[in-house]
């Protein structure tokens, strides 16, 4: 089979008189003469081997089946156009083809969802990757350049390879299973905690922040979630992130205690490697982030 000869001009005018039904209005807003829209309409159809429009003295052109069946083809070969203009031109400007973000599985939803809609409307053309994870699986995907921005909770070990930004802070909460025996108290202190199992995060290689011991009996986990999961079962108490604790499969099965003693807030940081300098996209993102955190705050 020959090789097709058609252009863009072409599929352009191919377009442009079947949503219009005339040759002429098509040449009057090109400033063309209709007998040069009507040869190059015509090559295109002997180009293709078929006949886009039915032509009959007196009346408007009207597409064939044939036509028809092509007119969402020719359409969608604009659109690929349109998309490659806009990539080259976004990586003339310096901005990133892709974007790959790696974020600790407890982070809040709501904000991050909010910056990545407002990121696709502002970023079109760029790809991006998100990847869920355990915190030091974060940190471990940015020291392999698996990802090119991490968002996690700060904790006080973090490798000289990486960079942070602090973007706002995450309430915690002091919190317990509804049949666990300090559900039933107005009020728990601190010395009444430690008679109890408490389940701490400890992620690996890592210390957060309010994460003391009150009493001899520890579960540790890597999770929040999973913290959350043994809490509902009664096992234990544990301070949890506010998102955390409200989370709707947990209505009514988690109970928030008042306590003489709350550990500090978790504080959210974006974290990229020091030897790669983000690019338009990646600060774009990191501004929309810390505004979306703070007013959640």
């Amino acid at each position: 089979m020959p090789a097709m000869q058609w252009n863009l001009e072409q599929i352009r005018l191919f377009v442009g008189v079947a949503e219009g039904q005339s040759f002429s209005a098509v040449a009057r807003r090109l400033r063309r003469a209709q007998s040069a829209v009507s040869s190059a309409i015509a090559l295109l159809e002997e180009d293709l081997g078929v006949q886009l429009f039915e032509r009959s003295s007196g009346r408007q052109p009207r597409l064939t089946l044939a036509g028809a069946a092509l007119l969402e083809e020719a359409r969608e070969v604009l659109r690929q156009c349109q998309r490659l203009d806009g990539r080259a031109l976004g990586l003339a400007r310096g901005e990133e083809a892709r974007l790959r973000l790696a974020l600790d599985e407890a982070m809040p939803y709501q904000p991050v969802l909010a910056s990545l809609e407002a990121l696709g409307t502002a970023f079109p053309m760029l790809e991006v990757q998100l990847a869920s994870s355990a915190q030091g699986e974060v940190a471990r995907k940015l020291l392999e350049r698996r990802a090119d921005l991490g968002l996690l909770f700060h904790h006080e070990q973090m490798p000289d390879a990486l960079e942070r930004q602090r973007l706002g802070t995450i309430e915690m909460v002091t919190v317990c299973g509804a049949s666990h025996p300090l559900a039933r108290r107005a009020f728990a202190e601190r010395r009444e905690l430690a008679r109890y199992r408490q389940i701490l995060m400890s992620p690996q290689d890592s210390h957060y922040p309010g994460g003391e011991q009150f009493g001899p009996q520890v579960w540790r986990a890597d999770s929040f979630y999973v913290m959350a999961e043994l809490l509902m079962r009664g096992l234990g108490w544990a301070w949890l992130p506010r998102h955390v604790a409200q989370y709707p499969a947990y209505q009514g099965q988690l109970v928030e205690l008042r306590s003489d003693w709350t550990p500090p807030s978790l504080v959210v940081e974006l974290v990229c490697r020091r030897d790669e300098v983000p690019g338009p996209a990646a600060l774009w993102l990191g501004d929309s982030l810390a505004e979306h955190l703070q007013a959640m705050g």
